[in-house]
């Protein structure tokens, strides 16, 4: 049971530091949609999204009016269409992507994500196929996200597929030059991609994963920023104790929505991904907690150190407040997507460099960050190997979502607008990396994969 104390300071939470609920994922497999009439498994698509998440958007609504929890985002995600149109007499895959968007406009969603591919060892002709058609799929589309999972522990790093999409990146942002190449802040590239991941753009609806299940992401960078300011000067072991706790509190909400809706959806209970997720409003930045631990600013040295001791104190907090953990869990570092970030990249003490570094100790990686829009293929390539090496050696998820703007460079501003922010133009090294990727092959899997 809550008590009346723990019950008001949630109401606090909520009101002044921007606690919320990020997103009710529901998770689809598309699996029975399969048939050899590419218009068939499209219609198949559209109705069993329409079928199994009508009443998504409502129910979410309903908990949101009866709890007074705010939850920001209802999306689903789907089995990767890689698999779904495999067996499909078609070579243009983009309808897919279409169905996918008709299907999130009907039900009423904010993002549908799972238009994927799993390639971390070798690529079929259709996740080829679906590789190729992501420029035009998500420039014909508005709420239809995409993610490419090239590399793992177990498997090492496909490196003909990172190429591919080093040149598919580039070719999103041309295709959505209108709109700052927006096309690209729905494109994630994984290293280690996971299941249960409920926020976008990199979610998908695993083959290993139940027929339909609801999953919860959490939110909460306000609510430790301000916690933390009650311990100012206080040794590292009391700041990690106090992260703990809020990271507790902010769970156990989550673990209360997901068990409701779960309840009235009649859908399986996944995970709740216990992320801190930043937005562009002030006091919502992961950024801020970092130099509340006492830097001048996010990205100067020490960032890497604070930033560990954050992810690893919100996962130990999370752990305790709910049996089912998942997702990515710890906290994200979008740079156009948290407000403090954007203040320490346009001051030049948050590189592209410091990024990387800070994405060995953080729950995913080079996320929401702008590039020149002259910034060649091969270089957006050898950004996503970078990441995905310190995936695969970590035995942790990274990932990269880069947007090379269109006839923008460094000092220019992309805006995304809403959660997605506006993303300062960061500089890339000069230096080629071309003759690196065009070696292509794959880059073995480490010793330490070896575990059977």
């Amino acid at each position: 049971m809550l008590s009346k104390d723990e019950i008001l300071q949630t109401i606090h939470m909520i009101d002044q530091q921007h606690l919320d609920i990020r997103t009710i994922t529901m998770g689809i497999s598309l699996l029975s949609c399969a048939n050899p009439d590419a218009k068939v498994c499209c219609q198949n698509i559209y109705d069993k999204i329409c079928k199994k998440a009508e009443h998504l958007v409502s129910t979410g609504e309903a908990i949101e009016r009866e709890f007074g929890i705010p939850i920001v985002n209802k999306r689903v995600s789907v089995t990767p269409i890689s698999l779904v149109a495999a067996g499909c007499d078609t070579e243009d895959y983009v309808p897919f992507a279409q169905a996918l968007d008709r299907a999130a406009h009907t039900v009423g969603i904010n993002f549908l994500g799972g238009y994927s591919a799993l390639v971390q060892k070798g690529m079929t002709e259709s996740d080829v196929k679906l590789i190729r058609s992501i420029p035009e799929a998500l420039a014909t589309t508005e709420l239809v996200c995409s993610s490419i999972n090239v590399g793992s522990t177990r498997a090492g790093i496909n490196m003909d597929a990172v190429k591919l999409m080093g040149e598919t990146v580039k070719a999103a942002a041309d295709r959505t030059a209108d709109r700052g190449g927006f096309g690209c802040a729905k494109l994630v590239v994984f290293c280690n991609a996971v299941e249960d991941n409920p926020f976008m753009a990199g979610a998908f609806h695993g083959a290993g994963e139940a027929e339909r299940i609801i999953n919860v992401g959490v939110s909460g960078p306000g609510v430790v920023y301000h916690a933390l300011q009650a311990v100012k000067g206080q040794p590292f072991d009391v700041v990690a104790e106090t992260i703990k706790k809020t990271a507790f509190r902010i769970t156990r909400m989550g673990q209360l929505v997901a068990q409701e809706a779960s309840r009235r959806l009649n859908t399986p209970f996944g995970i709740v991904d216990l992320s801190l997720a930043p937005t562009p409003a002030v006091g919502d930045s992961v950024a801020r907690i970092l130099e509340e631990m006492g830097l001048e600013t996010c990205g100067t040295h020490g960032t890497t150190a604070a930033l560990a001791l954050l992810n690893d104190a919100v996962k130990k907090g999370g752990v305790m407040a709910s049996s089912s953990v998942g997702g990515l869990s710890g906290a994200f570092i979008p740079v156009s997507e948290d407000e403090g970030m954007i203040a320490a990249a346009q001051s030049g003490v948050l590189t592209l460099d410091k990024l990387e570094a800070m994405t060995c100790v953080c729950s995913v990686g080079l996320d929401m960050i702008a590039v020149p829009g002259d910034t060649p293929a091969e270089t957006i390539a050898a950004i996503i190997a970078d990441e995905a090496a310190i995936g695969m050696i970590n035995n942790k998820t990274t990932a990269v979502r880069v947007i090379p703007a269109p006839g923008l460079d460094v000092g220019d501003t992309v805006e995304m607008g809403g959660l997605l922010g506006s993303a300062p133009v960061m500089p890339v090294h000069k230096s080629s990396s071309a003759d690196f990727i065009h070696r292509g092959g794959r880059i073995p899997a480490p010793l330490h994969s070896l575990k059977n």
